[in-house]
C-alpha cells in the first residue's frame, strides 16, 4: 500500500477502535469522542491504563507494534478488571475484540489505581521478556544488527566467520517495510527453517495479494554517511528468491519483499554515477583503475603444479604457510591443481617453494563470452572482463536503445516499478514510447574482492539504494574453521573486537574492553559497599 492507502487504513482502525472502546473511556471519567480521535486518543488510552505516553510511539514502530498492540488490549482489559489469564487469552485470540464484549455486554468497573506489577512471578517474567524483546527489537530494525560472514567474497578483508556489528544509522535506519514478521528473525525461522514472514510468493500474485499490500513503503531515516566508492556495504540481494539464494536468474514463481531477501555483504566499487569497466579482473572508474583501501587485497584463481606428487595434508600445509586458505580444487588437468583465490603477493611467495614447479593465472579473455548481466547476446563479457556500464544517478536520464534496454530493463521495471516492453525497434515504457529514461533512485555495482568466488553485480547487476541496509563497522568475534563444526574452532584472538575498516596493521580493542567491564563492575561492587558502610 501507499501512504494515502496506509492513512485511510489507520483512520478505519481508529474507528474500529472507537467504536470498541467508548463506553470504557466514558466509565474512566473521560469524554466519549476522545476514543474516536487519532493518535489523541492514544494518549488518553495510555493515561487510562496507567502506561507511559512512549508505548504509544512502541504501537506505530512496524514489528514492534506486533507486541505492543496486543499488549495494550490485555492491560485495558486488567484496567476494567478483567486480569484473569483467561482474560488475557481471549484478548489475543479475538484480535482485541474482547474489548467489544466489555464494552457493550459486560457491566464493567475501571479500577483507576489498579496494581500495575504481575500477581505471579511467571508473569513478571512474561513481562520482563517482552520488553527485552522490544528493546533488541528495536536496536536491531533501527541501529545496529549483528551479521555473520558465511562465504569468502571478501576473503582478507572480512574472514569467513567473523561476526560484525552493522551500523543502520551510518547510511540511515530503512524502516520495516514486511509489516507481519517474527521481531529479529530474517526471512528464515531457526530450526524449523519456515519462511518468518507474511507474504504471497507466488510473483505474479505479489501485488493482488492481501498480505502483499499491507507492505509498508520504502522509506529511510537521515543518515550521517553517503555510501562512497569502496565502503564494505550490507545489502539485500536484488535477485534473490524464495527457493535459493544462488540462482543467478531470479525464478519469476516466487518473490520476496526487499527487507526479507538474502543478505550480503559485498564492496562497493562503483557508485552512482561512474562508468565502470573491468579488464582482466581489476576495476576501472571512469578509465581509471579503482584502488582499494590498505586493509583490501584482491584474489583471483589459479592453477598450480608440483615437481612431484604430494599428499593433500601436505599441499595444504604448503598453502596455509603462505596464507592461501580458501580451499583447493583437484584435477583441472594433468598434474595442475586448482588454487580458487590467493594474492599477488601469495603467489610470488609460493613460486619460490622448491616443491613448486608452475603456477598459472586462471583469467577469461575479453572476447570469451560467460552467461552473466545483462545476458545479452550482444554483450561478449565475462568476471574478468566487463564493460564498460554506466551506474544510473537519481534525477539521471539514460538514453533508451534496442543495444542497452537489456542493462537497464530490470532496473526501471523491477526496482522502480515500471512496465518496460520491447517491440521491434521500438521500447515501450507504461505502454509510451520511449527513447531514455530519467531514474528515480541511486544505484551501485558491488564486487567481492576474491574476484573468482563472488556471486554479486556482474551476475544479477545493480543494486538499488532501497535494498541498502548497513555498514559493517567492528568485528566482536572471529572463528576460524566455523563451518567445519565445533570441534574444528579455532579463535582469531587478533580479530576479535576490531573495526572493519581502517588505515594501517588491524589492531584489537578486546583487552582495554575486559579492562574497562571489569573496572566497572569493582568500582559498582564498591560503591554499593561504601553505601552500606554510610547508612550504618
Amino acid at each position: 500500500m501507499n501512504w494515502t492507502e496506509w492513512f485511510v487504513f489507520v483512520i478505519i482502525v481508529q474507528i474500529i477502535h472507537g467504536l470498541g472502546t467508548w463506553k470504557l473511556y466514558a466509565k474512566a471519567g473521560r469524554k466519549t469522542w476522545e476514543a474516536f480521535v487519532p493518535i489523541y486518543n492514544a494518549f488518553v488510552l495510555m493515561k487510562i491504563i496507567n502506561r507511559p505516553w512512549w508505548w504509544i510511539i512502541l504501537m506505530f514502530l512496524p514489528i514492534v507494534n506486533l507486541i505492543m498492540i496486543p499488549a495494550v488490549w490485555v492491560e485495558t482489559a486488567r484496567s476494567f478488571g478483567k486480569d484473569s489469564k483467561k482474560d488475557a487469552l481471549l484478548c489475543l485470540i479475538t484480535l482485541g475484540f474482547y474489548l467489544y464484549y466489555l464494552n457493550y455486554i459486560e457491566d464493567v468497573l475501571y479500577i483507576e489505581n489498579r496494581r500495575l506489577k504481575p500477581k505471579t512471578s511467571s508473569g513478571e517474567w512474561i513481562t520482563s521478556i517482552l520488553f527485552a524483546v522490544v528493546a533488541a527489537t528495536i536496536v536491531h530494525t533501527y541501529f545496529f544488527q549483528p551479521f555473520v560472514i558465511p562465504s569468502s567474497s571478501l576473503e582478507k578483508s572480512l574472514l569467513v566467520g567473523d561476526f560484525l556489528i552493522v551500523s543502520k544509522i551510518h547510511y540511515g535506519a530503512r524502516g520495516p517495510m514486511t509489516t507481519v514478521a517474527l521481531p529479529m528473525v530474517h526471512d528464515t525461522i531457526p530450526v524449523l527453517k519456515k519462511k518468518s514472514y507474511l507474504f504471497s510468493d507466488r510473483y505474479e500474485k505479489r501485488n493482488s495479494s492481501i498480505l502483499n499490500k499491507l507492505q509498508l513503503p520504502y522509506f529511510r531515516l537521515p543518515g550521517f554517511e553517503t555510501i562512497e566508492r569502496n565502503d564494505i556495504v550490507v545489502f539485500n540481494q536484488p535477485a534473490d528468491t524464495l527457493l535459493d539464494m544462488n540462482k543467478f536468474k531470479p525464478d519469476r514463481n516466487y518473490y520476496k519483499p526487499i527487507d526479507k531477501k538474502t543478505n550480503l555483504v559485498k564492496r562497493c566499487v562503483g557508485i552512482a554515477g561512474d562508468t565502470l569497466e573491468i579488464r582482466d579482473g581489476f576495476v576501472f572508474i571512469d578509465g581509471e583503475q579503482n584502488q582499494l583501501p590498505p586493509r583490501s587485497h584482491l584474489q583471483f584463481s589459479y592453477d598450480i603444479r608440483f615437481k612431484r606428487n604430494l599428499q593433500p595434508s601436505r599441499i595444504y600445509d604448503i598453502l596455509k604457510k603462505h596464507d592461501i586458505t580458501d580451499g583447493l580444487g583437484f584435477g583441472t588437468q594433468e598434474g595442475f591443481y586448482r588454487i580458487p583465490a590467493a594474492t599477488d603477493r601469495a603467489i610470488a611467495r609460493l613460486k619460490a617453494h622448491p616443491e613448486v614447479a608452475e603456477i598459472i593465472p586462471i583469467k577469461q579473455a575479453r572476447d570469451q563470452r560467460e552467461d552473466i548481466f545483462p545476458r545479452d547476446l550482444n554483450y561478449n563479457w565475462n568476471i574478468d572482463n566487463f564493460g564498460p556500464i554506466y551506474i544510473p544517478k537519481a534525477g539521471a536520464t539514460v538514453n533508451l536503445t534496442t543495444e542497452n534496454i537489456s542493462i537497464y530493463k530490470r532496473a526501471i521495471s523491477e526496482y522502480e516499478g515500471h512496465k518496460v516492453v520491447t517491440r521491434g525497434n521500438q521500447i515501450f515504457i507504461d505502454d509510451k514510447p520511449a527513447n531514455s529514461y530519467t531514474f528515480k533512485q541511486d544505484y551501485y555495482w558491488m564486487m567481492g574482492d576474491n574476484r573468482h568466488n563472488s556471486i554479486d553485480s556482474r551476475f544479477w547487476g545493480f543494486v538499488p539504494y532501497d535494498h541498502v541496509f548497513g555498514k559493517p563497522v567492528f568485528i566482536w568475534m572471529s572463528i576460524d574453521g566455523l563451518m567445519d563444526g565445533l570441534k574444528n574452532w579455532s579463535f582469531r584472538w587478533d580479530r576479535i573486537f576490531t573495526t572493519v575498516s581502517g588505515k594501517g596493521k588491524r589492531v584489537s580493542y578486546l583487552i582495554p574492553f575486559i579492562v574497562v567491564v571489569l573496572g566497572l563492575t569493582f568500582f559498582n561492587k564498591w560503591r554499593k559497599k561504601r553505601k552500606v558502610k554510610l547508612k550504618t
